[in-house]
């Protein structure tokens, strides 16, 4: 069970993540979208599968979207609606916690105390973006109203290059109450090893239990995907973009690429002691990119059953 996966720090969790249909879509083109989904999921051998919360991240740039916002359904009405009862394993929703009002919140909240439920609150793309609810309230919030539900929170190993304190905004979201952690997708090799060192460093020095690290990968399938992944956030390394963008096939690049990222993490993290799973994020909406996210997340299967 993935609860007590997640309770024991156990290494090899593994999460198939999805982005629910758009908003302005049809009852019944939803419900046409969800059984396709269904379909290719329901014999997938994971642990749950990631449902995101979108938000307009306009506000953290100036550089202008390679794809134009759309709003997409909210994940907790996607996951009751559509796939409930569907699928034989748990959702772990995501939370876009600036979007609510504190009572909107408060209320969603009430609706799941006493469950068992797994969610990863996320906080807004930009410090300037103005919200009713922050992560701190949020935390707190939770502690107060649904202390039984299984929260998680995204790490940003890029980040740690920078600002170099990525270990300890991880160490304080566990004392808050976080039990797992999310990676943005990682094409940064180094970055996510430094900040390994500096998590398993920082827990010894401390005697700080470490809580699991899921890494996040993902095909890329054109070069405006990879401009919307930089867009994004994503730090990818200019000799990897190179890489990527002269290649025959940029998506079994990008597939090899990702799993030998993965498997390198994989390993180095477990030999610090630090449990570490996996996220393989399908974003797409085309079928050979859909299809590659399958075959990455069998590949990654295959990595952490050797050790």
């Amino acid at each position: 069970m993935l609860k007590n996966k997640i309770k024991n720090a156990e290494s090899g969790i593994l999460f198939y993540g999805l982005t629910p249909p758009k908003a302005n879509n049809s009852i019944e083109k939803i419900k046409e979208i969800s059984q396709r989904q269904i379909q290719r999921l329901r014999n997938l051998d994971i642990d749950a599968l990631v449902l995101y919360d979108i938000q307009d991240e306009s506000d953290r740039t100036d550089a202008k979207r390679p794809f134009p916002f759309m709003q997409t359904l909210d994940p907790c009405v996607y996951a009751k609606n559509f796939l409930d009862h569907k699928l034989n394993y748990p959702v772990v929703v995501y939370k876009a916690v600036g979007k609510y009002d504190k009572e909107e919140f408060k209320e969603w909240l009430e609706n799941r105390k006493n469950r068992e439920f797994f969610t990863v609150f996320v906080g807004v793309a930009s410090k300037n973006t103005k919200v009713t609810v922050g992560l701190k309230e949020s935390y707190r919030l939770k502690k107060e109203i649904a202390p039984d539900i299984v929260l998680g929170g995204i790490v940003i190993p890029e980040r740690h290059l920078i600002k170099k304190d990525e270990h300890l905004r991880v160490f304080s979201k566990i004392d808050e109450g976080c039990e797992f952690f999310v990676s943005q997708c990682v094409y940064d090799l180094m970055a996510s090893k430094k900040f390994l060192d500096d998590y398993s460093a920082y827990a010894r020095e401390n005697n700080k239990q470490m809580k699991p690290i899921i890494f996040t990968i993902t095909p890329c399938g054109s070069a405006k995907t990879l401009d919307f992944m930089k867009w994004l956030g994503i730090h990818v390394p200019e000799h990897l973009e190179y890489r990527l963008k002269n290649s025959q096939d940029i998506l079994e690049e990008s597939v090899k690429l990702s799993l030998d990222i993965f498997e390198i993490l994989y390993f180095y993290a477990k030999g610090k002691g630090i449990p570490v799973g996996c996220n393989v994020e399908s974003v797409a909406i085309r079928k050979v990119e859909i299809d590659a996210s399958i075959r990455l997340l069998e590949e990654v299967k295959s990595i952490m059953a050797r050790g």
